[in-house]
């Protein structure tokens, strides 16, 4: 089980997985999670994307099995980006592809901005720009959790999240995958959210760029992701049939597919 002390507070764990044949050279990607998860998030992704790519996947500062973090914790994008790019250097690995799903892909295109030598390309799903869009939303989320904790926020939200064609089980999972955060974490790092504005970003971003969401995004209109996207100059976007918000957990396959397709026509460019 890899860990990286990364700071005094911070172990964070890390998994890498790799499939690809052992005596050829071969890419990386890396995987950033949303909210509330761990790089467990990404299990319907690894046998499309092992195979020909070294995977890594951090469990985000606070999250998963990484060490849980105070509700006091002076959350920022700047200290988060830092926490992966540490894994990167420790891995010894100096350029990547970067993926980041939900809050994930908001972390993910502040990383292609602060570190363009870094990144090859990037891939986002349905991530927000401006986390002012869903502030009365994450304040409400707050009383949630006080009362019932991170599992009842999670029974109470999931199933609008992953939409009308997820299986109840699949629910359930995530559900359970999500209760697993620290209260502390959750309250802290959701406290934060509505703070976080990385439309500056966006026109230093020069790789080239994927945003992926789905027809009828609950949260996020097609619109509102296109006028953000256009601000990116080498950039595209997909949009996936459906009316699920967590697009990376609900459709898979398409989207891992459209990744590397995505990759895979840039390669020569990254």
């Amino acid at each position: 089980m890899p860990t990286l002390q990364v700071t005094p507070d911070l172990n964070l764990h890390y998994e890498v997985t790799d499939f690809a044949e052992p005596w050829r050279e071969h890419e990386t990607i890396l995987l950033l999670h949303g909210n509330a998860e761990s790089g467990e998030a990404w299990y319907g992704w690894m046998p499309e994307l092992a195979r020909d790519y070294r995977v890594v996947r951090p469990d985000m500062r606070g999250f998963g099995r990484s060490t849980p973090m105070p509700r006091d914790h002076a959350w920022s994008l700047d200290r988060l980006v830092d926490d992966f790019i540490a894994v990167m250097d420790e891995l010894k690995i100096d350029k990547f592809y970067l993926v980041g799903a939900k809050v994930g892909g908001t972390m993910a295109l502040h990383l292609a901005a602060r570190h363009p030598s870094r990144v090859k390309t990037v891939s986002v799903l349905s991530s927000p720009t401006r986390g002012e869009y869903a502030g009365d939303r994450y304040r409400a989320w707050v009383d949630v959790i006080e009362r019932t904790g991170v599992t009842g926020w999670a029974r109470d939200t999931m199933a609008k999240r992953l939409g009308s064609a997820f299986p109840a089980a699949g629910i359930e999972w995530w559900i359970q995958l999500m209760g697993r955060t620290a209260v502390s974490t959750q309250l802290g790092f959701i406290g934060a959210v509505p703070k976080v504005d990385i439309m500056q970003d966006l026109p230093k971003i020069h790789c080239p760029a994927q945003i992926i969401t789905t027809q009828d995004n609950p949260l996020y209109p097609v619109e509102l992701v296109r006028e953000w996207q256009q601000k990116i100059s080498r950039s595209e976007l997909l949009v996936v049939p459906g009316d699920s918000y967590h697009v990376a957990a609900t459709a898979p396959v398409v989207c891992a597919r459209a990744v590397l397709d995505f990759i895979r026509r840039h390669a020569t460019s990254a």
